[in-house]
């Protein structure tokens, strides 16, 4: 059975979609820190002027803080701000815009109190308009693990009877695959590729890669799945 983990992103890269779609069973690293300034509470999406960056306002606690924990900050009005950016300057005349467009805005008539609440329906979202069924766990679901890094991973591996893990490049430096061998888990790299596809909204702009994945949905439709799926590289093993 091949696994895959990660920490959970409000509006993920197809990277993370492509490594959810190629795995048995994703398991969601909730438990782990939060990273501040990095990409758990943000990303980019593209409008006709190049890329925008909509991030989530999170209350600032300490370093310690595990992304379940994280609090979002609606003192600040970011809902409405995403809300239009995605519905009036990037995607507006997207060719799946009325199919799924609609339906996404709605995430931002709640008002979210946990940040992981939000990435994950903001991930659900994504995989059922491309189509993915597969399994998700969160990892606070699953127990405590003693373990730190690589351990970590393949205790949570051998918890829920995985045989392979696959893991995105830029992994490689810290993935200690000897230990997993001692798991008796194989260690595969995901080798993502980038599909190009149609971004209408950009009219003749270059194509934009390492948006979110909702660009890929709202200009190409379920059918982005196949082009994602086509772009592969074969995955490496250990």
């Amino acid at each position: 059975m091949r696994v895959a983990m990660h920490q959970p992103h409000y509006l993920p890269w197809l990277g993370l979609i492509d490594k959810i779609d190629r795995c048995d069973l994703f398991v969601v690293l909730d438990h782990v820190q939060y990273e501040r300034r990095g990409w758990q509470n943000r990303n980019y999406v593209a409008s006709k002027s190049g890329p925008v960056l909509l991030s989530v306002p999170v209350i600032q606690g300490n370093r310690n803080d595990r992304i379940m924990d994280k609090l979002i900050n609606n003192d600040q009005k970011w809902q409405e701000k995403h809300r239009r950016t995605l519905a009036e300057h990037c995607y507006r005349g997207a060719p799946f815009f009325d199919r799924f467009g609609q339906d996404f805005l709605r995430l931002y008539d709640t008002e979210w109190e946990r940040l992981i609440d939000l990435s994950m329906a903001s991930t659900r979202f994504l995989l059922t308009g491309f189509g993915i069924t597969t399994p998700i766990v969160l990892a606070s679901d699953l127990g405590d693990f003693p373990g730190q890094k690589s351990e970590l991973l393949a205790q949570i591996c051998a918890k829920v009877g995985a045989d392979v893990m696959l893991s995105g490049d830029g992994a490689r430096d810290y993935v200690d695959q000897g230990l997993f061998q001692k798991y008796g888990i194989e260690v595969e790299w995901q080798n993502f590729q980038h599909p190009e596809y149609p971004q209408p909204a950009r009219g003749k702009g270059e194509f934009l890669p390492r948006v979110a994945a909702l660009d890929l949905l709202l200009n190409v439709g379920p059918d982005g799945l196949g082009l994602l799926r086509a772009a592969r590289a074969p995955t490496a093993g250990a």
